[in-house]
């Protein structure tokens, strides 16, 4: 049987990379990948890619997929707005879906309170939604962020950013073949 995962961009201003190599990676694992935004259609990354989203968040059905990754960028906020982004996320964990996020988007995660008691970790910066650095956001909703750039916790796998896309994938595809 077919390995799915989804992979939800922010509609612009997604981490090109961060979407990139871990597509790239589950593909070269026969792992099929269906992309999801805040809506169908184009997506705009942060550095020129154009990427056509195939469902919106609200058309996502979390029992079609084996795992759930949230991809980063400066358009994250705009997922994280979206009350569909953490019902997903609350979802995929209820169900036992091994779930992903790197770099801003593991700030879902905890939003949705997936991350309570659990380790992750995030890209380090400012969070204007909030008014403080993304570790202190994180730390607000119960997660212990470590300085490790990859945390696999349980079936939550976290990650800080590009320098740790191609782990955040081979980690996800490891989980997978459990």
């Amino acid at each position: 049987m077919e390995k799915k995962i989804l992979m939800i961009i922010p509609p612009e201003k997604f981490r090109d990379e961060e979407l990139d190599i871990p597509k790239e990676y589950f593909e070269g694992h026969g792992v099929k990948v269906i992309i999801a935004s805040t809506k169908k259609g184009e997506c705009h990354g942060m550095f020129g890619k154009h990427i056509e989203s195939k469902l919106s968040m609200k058309d996502v059905k979390v029992d079609d997929y084996d795992a759930i990754v949230f991809v980063g960028g400066a358009g994250t906020p705009i997922v994280r707005s979206e009350a569909e982004s953490t019902k997903i996320a609350k979802e995929g964990v209820g169900a036992g879906k091994i779930m992903g996020a790197i770099c801003w988007a593991p700030t879902i995660l905890a939003k949705a309170g997936v991350l309570r008691g659990k380790r992750a970790s995030v890209w380090l910066g400012d969070d204007p939604e909030y008014e403080m650095k993304t570790d202190k956001v994180m730390e607000k909703f119960g997660a212990a962020v470590g300085s490790e750039g990859l945390v696999v916790d349980g079936k939550i796998v976290t990650a800080d950013g590009p320098a740790n896309a191609k782990k955040f994938a081979q980690a996800i595809v490891g989980l997978l073949g459990e």
